[in-house]
């Protein structure tokens, strides 16, 4: 079996069951950039830029243990009521995820598979800001297992008794 850093692989001694998690591909499914004020947004001066970021994580099940993740980012920056401009990256990875119990595959689908995604998300990001003349934009790390956690404690809140 090939040892690269995509796979994780562990043996459970209980049934000697194989827990598997592979990274099969990844790509970009949609890239969008608008910058609908340039060149003029070049030209102001004392432009103290709000930026909103907004995140999601999708998956489809493609096969019997084969799961397409997508991470989707959308950036926004304004002054006042002027965009200065949208970036929308959603970037896609197809994961092998068995051996693992339901709740343990959600686990992985909403923490891990993000946290591989995330590094190429940031990248065009990073990327096309850059290239439409603005300066560089550094996305933060995010830690999607706090987030998972949190949505799961809402979704319990909201249960009823």
């Amino acid at each position: 079996m090939a040892d690269t850093e995509d796979l994780k692989k562990e043996r459970v001694e209980n049934g000697n069951l194989e827990k598997l998690v592979a990274l099969q591909t990844i790509y970009i499914k949609d890239v969008s950039f608008e910058a609908p004020n340039s060149p003029g947004v070049f030209l102001e001066t004392e432009v103290n830029p709000e930026t909103k970021i907004n995140l999601s994580n999708m998956h489809t099940k493609v096969g019997d243990n084969s799961y397409d993740v997508a991470l989707k980012i959308k950036v926004e920056s304004m002054y006042g009521e002027k965009t200065i401009f949208i970036a929308e990256v959603e970037q896609g990875g197809v994961f092998t995820i068995k051996g693992y119990t339901e709740e343990e595959t959600k686990s992985l689908i909403a923490v891990f598979c993000p946290n591989t995604l995330f590094p190429f998300v940031r990248e065009v990001v990073a990327s096309l800001v850059t290239k439409a003349g603005f300066p560089a934009l550094l996305l933060q790390p995010i830690n999607f297992e706090a987030l998972y956690s949190q949505a799961r404690e809402e979704a319990e809140e909201e249960k009823p008794n």
